[in-house]
């Protein structure tokens, strides 16, 4: 049975972490209150929600108040990851994980798998120009922990919900060119993400938009580049990666 406590999610609409909790939210068919946080400039009460600043943050419980006075009887929980188990374990109808321990390991060192190694390939490659070798190294990494086919642990997990909005946004950015490559780079890049090698990924990826709660959580391409061009990290340079 669905908890009857209030939930209101702060988010930031260009947050990939945002994004894995709302999509998680969906899958759990919860009900909450969202609140969109400008990165930019955070109001000053929002260090009543989180003291770092950061988003994505819930307050769950409490009485039901508007998202911009919350109440002293909430609780406050904040960082992705932590939130992604909170929402499997309060919402147990939706299984978020899956019951059978190894699964459940299994689950989880996927998400460890994609911390470990495609997030930092992935930063500086598309943020830094750092070339992109390692990205494709770490990326078939992640690809080595998929089964044959379906998701990460053969069911919808929270595993997937995790990485999916990065590996979104990493082929829209690779689609149009989107960082610090010149196109040259972009091409070859483009080239590699087509071949064989990555066969089995990109059904992963392209299975992960088909999915209703993602569909409902992704504001569109167009949206996603609007939201990301301007950001400094993404400066194309003008020469090749080296």
């Amino acid at each position: 049975m669905a908890p009857s406590e209030q939930i209101t999610f702060y988010t930031a609409e260009s947050s990939p972490w945002g994004h894995r909790v709302h999509i998680a939210l969906e899958d759990a068919n919860a009900k909450y209150t969202t609140y969109h946080i400008d990165p930019r400039n955070k109001p000053e009460w929002y260090c009543k929600v989180n003291p770092l600043g950061k988003v994505p943050a819930f307050t769950f419980g409490g009485p039901d108040v508007p998202p911009d006075q919350p109440s002293p009887e909430s609780a406050k929980l904040a960082e992705s990851a932590a939130l992604l188990e909170f929402i499997a374990d309060v919402f147990p109808e939706a299984h978020l994980l899956p019951d059978d321990p190894v699964l459940r390991a299994k689950a989880r060192a996927f998400t460890e798998i994609f911390r470990n190694y495609v997030d930092s390939e992935f930063r500086s490659a598309f943020f830094m120009g750092k070339h992109f070798d390692g990205l494709l190294l770490a990326l078939e990494e992640l690809q080595r922990a998929l089964p044959p086919s379906g998701f990460a642990v053969g069911q919808w997990s929270i595993a997937d919900a995790a990485v999916a909005p990065f590996l979104a946004r990493m082929l829209l950015f690779v689609r149009v060119g989107l960082g610090t490559y010149g196109e040259e780079d972009w091409q070859r890049l483009r080239e590699a993400l087509a071949s064989d090698r990555f066969a089995r990924i990109v059904r992963y990826i392209q299975d992960v938009h088909e999915r209703p709660s993602f569909k409902k959580t992704w504001v569109s391409d167009d949206r996603q580049l609007e939201l990301w061009k301007n950001h400094p990290g993404l400066r194309r340079k003008a020469g090749p990666a080296s």
